[in-house]
């Protein structure tokens, strides 16, 4: 009798664990969760599938809350020996719509108005600058 006791409370305690696990998987913050109100403007990627794999976006955000910022670039997308870099910029302010893969990844005229750069470079290196013009 008291082996089926032990083998109900296992199963219970294996079941709870179980559902704790699962439940927090489901519930992990996202982007969407963020109060900075985060809008993808534009993005790059290079085509190159078999060299570094280069990612730029531009987005657009209600309120500078720097720590929001840097966690949105950690969250997007990054290739091993990749570069992936995030241009922030006010939601109402002048916002460039087209990108290009270099150094330069706009118009220099818009550069006043990016707030802050995240890049994460080949190496998994982060830079988070904010006014980085």
């Amino acid at each position: 009798m008291k082996k089926k006791s032990l083998s109900y409370l296992i199963v219970a305690v294996v079941l709870v664990l179980t559902f704790f696990i699962v439940k927090d998987t489901f519930n992990q913050p996202g982007i969407e969760d963020m109060k900075a109100g985060f809008k993808e403007i534009v993005k790059y990627r290079n085509a190159n599938n078999t060299g570094p794999v280069q990612r730029i976006y531009v987005v657009t955000v209600k309120d500078s809350v720097w720590k929001e910022m840097e966690d949105y670039g950690n969250l997007m997308p990054h290739t091993k020996y990749g570069n992936t870099k995030v241009y922030f910029f006010m939601q109402n302010g002048n916002v460039p719509k087209t990108l290009q893969p270099g150094e330069v990844n706009f118009d220099p005229a818009f550069n006043k108005a990016c707030i802050a750069l995240y890049e994460k470079s080949a190496m998994s290196q982060v830079a988070f600058n904010k006014h980085p013009y």
